[in-house]
């Protein structure tokens, strides 16, 4: 008999993308407001909090992001405030902890994979914000794929000049090229995963950094 499916959320998502080679932000977990100080401090100022829970989607819905807290008072204050929220919007929510992270830098991308009841596994590709959840600005390609695939999805975007630097701020391209074949290697060869969400990715010149992940495994 199947078993249930487990949801891999915050930091157990961030370490097993790290642990397989995946570029992430730098991240600690809190449950106290000392420990999310401590936390930013090894880290460096400034951070990001978010909340991480199995039973909240999305974060920014419930006020549970805050972001560019630049030292310890606004650490403090920001955790209590967080959590105090996110409790009074989503009582019912299991919350497991706050996630201190180092600010993202550059643009917004986001890179799933599910599998598909026709074509099997799947990758998907998109600036992140109001280009995947309105325009829906958003390429797919069948695993595995290829380098030409991976540049493929990249520049049949209709957003793909924000990318190109068309309006400011260089992205390095081939990063993001790689970061798909990443994935789409990872799930080729790993039939326990069913969906993986890597939303969002900040990319620039340097490189790119997953900022949060949602991971399903088989049960």
């Amino acid at each position: 008999m199947a078993g249930i499916d487990e949801i891999l959320i915050g930091m157990d998502a961030l370490e097993f993308l790290q642990h397989r080679g995946f570029p992430a932000l730098r991240s600690e977990a809190a449950r106290q407001p000392q420990e999310a100080i401590d936390a930013a401090q090894e880290i460096g100022f400034p951070v990001a909090l978010k909340i991480s829970s199995p039973d909240i989607l999305h974060k920014t819905e419930v006020k549970g992001v805050l972001v560019d807290l630049r030292d310890e008072a606004e650490v403090k204050e920001g955790f209590e405030r967080l959590w105090t929220e996110v409790i009074s919007l989503r009582p019912e929510a299991r919350i497991e902890e706050v996630v201190v992270q180092e600010m993202g830098r550059g643009r917004e991308v986001i890179i799933g994979a599910t599998h598909d009841t026709q074509f099997g596994p799947v990758i998907m590709f998109g600036l992140g914000g109001i280009f995947v959840e309105v325009l829906q600005d958003v390429s797919f390609r069948v695993i595995p794929i290829e380098g030409k695939d991976a540049q493929e999805m990249i520049r049949e975007l209709r957003g793909f000049p924000i990318l190109s630097g068309a309006r400011g701020g260089e992205v390095n391209l081939e990063a993001i090229g790689a970061l798909l074949l990443r994935v789409s290697s990872l799930v080729n060869n790993s039939p326990d995963i069913r969906e993986m969400d890597l939303n969002p990715v900040f990319v620039n010149a340097k490189g790119c950094a997953i900022s949060d992940a949602r991971i399903r495994m088989k049960g």
